[in-house]
């Protein structure tokens, strides 16, 4: 029996992540929600090209189709457009043959409170005002940044890489370093070496990966040919000793990623075009960047690091932290 709801892991997705709606964001910002709904319905039976999250959706409802007897995850869409202006994605998720019932349509609303109503651990969107509200509000949200739309087909496998600090766990590390003080950051982590961090914004989402992980287990043990189709990565600048306090948070919780990378200030982006992950999560906009730009990358504004990027981006600068 399909496990309810509130036993899935929910992710849910605007329609300005999942598709390119660049053209119907032109009309809306140049003409009015007007015009914009006049294009739409012009255009209802054209397919909407994919976008930024579109290959990480496809493969996350896949998982679906792995276990089809608990059906595990569950994507919804949560939308500014109202039902009728709706129409042209549900035709485009349709087309592309995406397992998405469920949406909510707030016709020029943030949609962002109703992340909780639908328990969904993340909230995706191209939106960052409506990201910003959810962080806010306490839910897990990130925005998706530009970056090109990569089709990878070739397999089924999905790769998914966070950052630790300010993302899985909470900001507690980076306030410690706020200042630039590196031997201080290590001593505090030294110290606090055998304390699990709180849990911070993707905490749900992480765990729960986690829980699907165990499913995975299950078959490996009836088949030992069987191929894994999800696999997940903790990318840090952390490094020894501040790695031990990272490994002890994850044990407390119960988890733990298929690979860890303590980069010690390495650029991000030298992990990330190997690891080639469908998503990268990280709460420092100056770590989400790449110079080939086909890395699908999620900024989550949450906490001191979200603080420092906001003033250091009004003066022009670039922020480095080391956690």
């Amino acid at each position: 029996m399909p496990y309810p709801i509130e036993s899935k892991l929910v992710i849910a997705v605007s329609s300005s992540a999942l598709f390119d709606l660049s053209e119907s964001n032109a009309v809306f910002e140049n003409q009015g929600p007007k015009a914009y709904k006049e294009f739409q319905e012009a255009n209802l039976n054209n397919v909407l090209k994919k976008g930024v999250a579109f290959p990480f959706i496809r493969r996350f409802l896949q998982i679906n189709q792995r276990f089809k007897a608990e059906l595990p995850v569950e994507v919804v869409l949560l939308s500014r457009n109202s039902a009728a202006t709706g129409k042209r994605v549900f035709r485009s998720i349709k087309h592309y043959e995406l397992d998405i019932s469920r949406a909510a349509f707030v016709e020029g609303k943030s949609p962002y409170e109703y992340v909780p109503a639908f328990n969904a651990s993340l909230f995706l969107s191209a939106n960052e005002v409506d990201v910003q509200n959810a962080i806010d509000a306490g839910f897990p949200a990130g925005v998706v940044l530009p970056s090109k739309i990569v089709n990878d087909d070739g397999d089924d496998e999905l790769r998914i890489a966070f950052d630790f600090d300010g993302v899985i766990a909470d900001d507690e590390a980076e306030a410690i370093f706020k200042d630039g003080d590196l031997p201080e950051f290590h001593e505090y982590e030294v110290k606090k070496s055998a304390i699990p961090h709180q849990p911070g914004p993707l905490a749900d989402l992480f765990k729960k990966l986690s829980s699907l992980q165990e499913l995975e287990d299950r078959e490996v043990e009836r088949d030992r040919n069987y191929k894994r189709i999800l696999r997940t990565a903790i990318v840090t600048a952390r490094n020894a000793p501040a790695h031990e306090r990272v490994i002890t948070t994850l044990e407390d919780w119960g988890v733990s990623a298929n690979e860890m990378f303590f980069l010690g200030g390495m650029v991000k982006e030298r992990i990330l075009t190997r690891l080639k992950p469908h998503m990268f999560f990280d709460d420092q906009r100056s770590h989400l960047k790449s110079d080939t730009g086909d890395i699908p990358m999620v900024h989550i504004p949450f906490g001191i690091a979200n603080n420092s990027d906001l003033k250091h981006e009004s003066a022009g600068d670039q922020l480095e932290l080391v956690p």
